[in-house]
């Protein structure tokens, strides 16, 4: 096939990563693929990185003089490459893309939603999603319900499809857990619990520290925080003043930048998501599954389809995610959540991704 992957997304974030994992599963399975990339972002740098062939368009201009070059710059592309997909991952220019659908361009369009703010229900949206995109594809199952009963989206022409997870790279490491341990000072009888994310407000870092905090002063005097990220939108010093003003500064380590981003994981214990909102792929959530290490969530975004529902706990609710963690060291509840956990992840690797694309990209050149 003949695919665009439209990715004008500033910043490398879960949705970035979805269409770009794509994109490189889909070049490597033979099919030729060329990713339109806004100029000088980070999501184009990571598609190069990625060595995947790239072109930059400014679909997110409001100039019309500057966006009118995007417009002939797209029809140029489309009567040189004659694409059988284009497949949208933002929503800026994809009325565009509808539009020279209409004027006569022959290709199938797919609007990937890879993140949890909704479209407006409103006549020209619910248009565009269900009388010009071929097919619509979302990434959990709100927003799945959200185009099949506010959108009104037809059944047929909304595709459910979760991102994957590289399970080669992200799997349980024995040797790297106890390296990591080792290096951080944790103790082979410590509890570990751990968050792995950027350091920004929605992930619920306060959260989880005040939880820890809750933890040990309950007697728990075992428990460990581990903190993997490193400086995003919030910095290591305000997340240090956050763990100073809990008291836990002695149990508590932040893992700064890391290449072993799986050996951390596998360090872990516990593994936490605590976002306040967002998580429409939870690409953090699938690597703490797929290092077979008991996940504890709030149930925002697509958690509710990969968590074990007992350890899912509303966000911001910090005696209930401490609650949940403590469930989750339990011998009993960590057998069950890892096994629900095993289940769930035999159908989100990136063959599974790969496989579940292809399936609805051959279905609309087939006209199924």
């Amino acid at each position: 096939m003949k695919i665009f992957q439209v990715i004008n997304v500033r910043w490398f974030n879960a949705t970035a990563w979805y269409a770009i994992t794509l994109s490189k599963l889909l070049a490597d399975a033979g099919h030729e693929v060329l990713v339109l990339t806004q100029a000088g972002t980070l999501s184009e740098a990571a598609a190069i990185q990625a060595g995947l062939r790239t072109v930059s368009v400014d679909l997110n201009t409001t100039n019309p003089v500057r966006f009118a070059g995007a417009a002939k710059h797209i029809i140029q592309l489309l009567r040189t490459h004659r694409p059988d997909i284009v497949n949208c991952h933002r929503g800026e220019g994809f009325f565009l893309w509808g539009l020279l659908k209409l004027f006569g361009f022959r290709y199938k369009l797919v609007r990937t939603r890879g993140d949890q703010r909704p479209p407006r229900s409103d006549a020209l949206n619910r248009w565009l999603h269900a009388g010009v995109a071929d097919a619509v594809v979302v990434t959990n199952r709100r927003m799945a319900d959200y185009f099949l009963h506010k959108m009104r989206t037809p059944p047929n022409g909304v595709w459910l499809i979760h991102g994957g997870v590289d399970t080669e790279k992200f799997r349980f490491d024995q040797a790297g857990r106890d390296r990591v341990r080792k290096e951080f000072g944790f103790g082979p009888d410590d509890m570990v619990v751990g968050l792995l994310g950027r350091f920004d407000r929605v992930k619920g870092h306060q959260e989880t520290i005040r939880a820890v905090a809750k933890l040990r002063a309950e007697g728990i005097a075992n428990i460990r925080l581990f903190l993997i990220g490193f400086d995003t939108a919030m910095t290591s010093d305000q997340i240090k003043a956050h763990i100073d003003e809990a008291g836990i500064a002695d149990i508590t380590r932040i893992s700064g930048k890391r290449d072993d981003v799986a050996a951390c994981v596998s360090a872990l214990d516990v593994g936490v998501v605590a976002s306040l909102w967002s998580e429409a792929i939870a690409r953090s959530a699938l690597e703490i599954m797929a290092a077979e290490r008991p996940l504890v969530s709030t149930d925002v975004g697509v958690m509710p389809d990969l968590a074990f529902p007992d350890l899912l706990v509303k966000p911001g609710d910090v005696a209930g995610l401490a609650h949940a963690i403590t469930l989750a060291a339990r011998p009993d509840k960590r057998k069950k959540t890892l096994t629900a956990q095993k289940r769930t992840m035999s159908q989100l690797t990136l063959d599974e991704f790969l496989k579940r694309t292809l399936n609805l990209y051959q279905s609309l050149l087939d006209g199924a």
